[in-house]
């Protein structure tokens, strides 16, 4: 059932998707997807779940690491892994903004969406301490908005999208690096 809802909801969405139409095609009856999943609500709650681990996890995080060997060039790297996802037939946009914007922030999915949008964040912060930027969870945010706001410009159609962000990455990485200190007077004195 999940496997079959899966899809659905990353493509077209929540409301776009009816219980009817998960039924007949994952070809299970009505009471067994029921007595899995009590609500349309849990199934998708299952779902974010899963595109967690999928796509956060799986694919994100993972790709970010074997791209790059240092954690500034791993944060850089997640634009190279939205660029490939940009680029698929398939690409579907984020499933956590799409949930949150169609239900709302106070709806049980919404919620969710937004706590699996700051695990996100939490990566990314875990890699500006690791890269030693200043305030690491400023910079998390900055950057989280520049990671969203290429996923809108692709799913608008812009092909450039994530190369356009990774620039502006290379800039808020440029200024989040802590100032260096002056090199003390190396002279003898007296």
């Amino acid at each position: 059932m999940l496997a079959t809802a899966y899809p659905l909801f990353a493509q077209r969405g929540v409301r776009g998707v009816g219980i009817d139409e998960i039924i007949a095609q994952s070809g299970v009856a009505k009471a067994t997807l029921y007595r899995h999943f009590p609500s349309k609500d849990d199934l998708v709650l299952a779902f974010l779940s899963r595109r967690e681990q999928l796509w956060t996890v799986g694919i994100v995080q993972r790709g970010a690491r074997e791209r790059a060997d240092t954690p500034e060039a791993q944060l850089l790297a997640i634009f190279d892994v939205f660029a490939d996802w940009f680029a698929r037939t398939d690409f579907e946009s984020c499933s956590f903004i799409n949930v949150l914007l169609e239900m709302g922030p106070v709806h049980p999915a919404g919620k969710a969406s937004i706590g699996y949008l700051e695990h996100i964040r939490t990566f990314v912060a875990q890699l500006a301490r690791e890269a030693s930027l200043a305030d690491p969870d400023e910079f998390a945010k900055s950057f989280h908005i520049l990671m969203k706001g290429a996923i809108i410009a692709a799913a608008e159609g812009d092909p450039q999208a994530a190369m356009r962000a990774k620039s502006m990455a290379c800039a808020l990485i440029e200024r989040s690096r802590p100032p260096v200190a002056p090199c003390a007077d190396s002279g003898a004195h007296g």
